[in-house]
């Protein structure tokens, strides 16, 4: 069966003065510290977006300083010693301001080991989030040492908290046996397939694994299903994530997965990718641009050597070897032996067997064209005659 998801969340509202008023008022009655935090960001956004048109420059920033630093004060108090009254200080705050440390947001200097304890803390209340960053941090050695054996415990502990990263993540780790785990296949998918339940615009990833353990035989306990690993791809694919797009372009392209031979929705799904700036689209583009499809892609040379040209700058290897081709035959761009040979060799180094042999080829033309042109010397040809044109 399909994998269900969740609903988008709802939009949030523009902040204005009102609003931000409206804020204050509710964070000043409630003990809630969720208002006191969403609240406090507030300032910080008001910080940066209210009094530009202020003429008076210094008062500006004045302004902008002031609710600035109240709500990072509000923010630090939060995170320390929450509400006051014996309560715990809240792990939301203490998440919020362990990001901002590990990435150096609100002008804070980059501090792994402030993240890291207090990913911890908030850990220890059970945030499923901080319990996925303690996790990321044993893995990493950031703010701790490395420890893989600790990271994993904590990415058990965040994915049955119902972190849909740590799943994803405890699901990888697991199939593929990485930080000195066994792998267990069945165990692997079950973790996969909780993820891809709560997947969304910033969690597709599952959708995608997890198509691609169903895609074809191989893997231990799992069946082959081309036509759930079709919708599972489509699923990511609608969450804009550009490998599944890809991965429809190309169904689409040659009837893979269930999927009919469609160029139209083909070139739709590559076109996404691509406009991600994934090269593998970017390639897929200019192979339907060299051949056309009739009533849906008008043939461009042009077309089809600039985007392969863009996927072999992002050092695509099959795309190297495609601009090696139309830089040696004159496609979408002016016939360049030279270039030719550059690309074949920058594809060639990462171990494309055709560009290794276009070099050959081009080695064996360049000798009997020596050959050639050394005979006519002999016969007292000059260059420009029949028999001694160079390509």
């Amino acid at each position: 069966s399909v994998v269900s998801v969740r609903a988008p969340a709802p939009r949030k509202r523009v902040l204005t003065a009102e609003v931000l008023d409206e804020m204050r008022q509710h964070a000043k009655n409630s003990n809630e510290p969720g208002a006191q935090l969403e609240y406090a960001k507030a300032l910080i956004e008001a910080a940066v977006t209210f009094g530009n048109e202020d003429p008076d420059l210094k008062r500006q920033k004045r302004n902008k300083e002031a609710l600035f630093m109240e709500g990072l004060k509000i923010i630090k108090r939060l995170a320390t010693t929450g509400m006051g009254m014996g309560k715990p200080a809240y792990p939301e705050a203490q998440f919020f301001l362990a990001n901002c440390y590990g990435n150096g947001s609100l002008g804070l200097q980059i501090d792994h080991d402030k993240a890291f304890n207090l990913y911890i803390q908030a850990s220890k209340q059970n945030h499923p989030a901080a319990t996925y960053r303690t996790a990321v941090c044993h893995e990493l050695g950031a703010g701790t040492k490395r420890d893989h054996g600790r990271a994993v415990q904590f990415y058990r502990k965040a994915a049955s908290l119902g972190d849909t990263a740590a799943m994803y993540k405890l699901g990888m780790i697991i199939l593929k046996g990485l930080l000195s785990q066994q792998s267990s296949p069945r165990e692997a998918i079950t973790w996969l397939k909780r993820a891809a339940a709560n997947a969304d615009e910033d969690n597709p990833h599952a959708l995608h694994e997890l198509g691609l353990c169903f895609e074809k035989a191989g893997i231990p306990s799992v069946i082959p299903d081309e036509a759930y690993a079709r919708e599972l791809f489509t699923q990511a694919a609608g969450f804009g994530y550009a490998p599944s797009q890809y991965k429809l372009g190309h169904c689409y392209e040659y009837g893979l997965l269930t999927c009919p031979v469609d160029p139209r929705r083909s070139i739709a799904w590559y076109t996404r990718a691509a406009e991600q700036g994934d090269a593998e689209s970017e390639l897929g583009l200019s192979g339907w641009y060299l051949t056309g499809s009739e009533g849906v892609l008008k043939q461009s040379d042009t077309e089809a050597y600039l985007w392969a040209r863009k996927a072999a700058d992002k050092g695509l290897s099959r795309a190297e070897y495609a601009v090696g081709y139309y830089s040696e035959v004159g496609i979408g761009v002016k016939q360049d032996l030279e270039e030719a040979r550059r690309w074949y060799l920058r594809s060639a180094a990462q171990g494309n067997n055709r560009a290794k042999k276009r070099l050959t080829d081009m080695k064996k033309l360049g000798a009997m064209r020596r050959v050639r042109h050394e005979r006519g010397r002999q016969q007292g040809q000059g260059p420009e005659d029949e028999n001694c044109k160079v390509m």
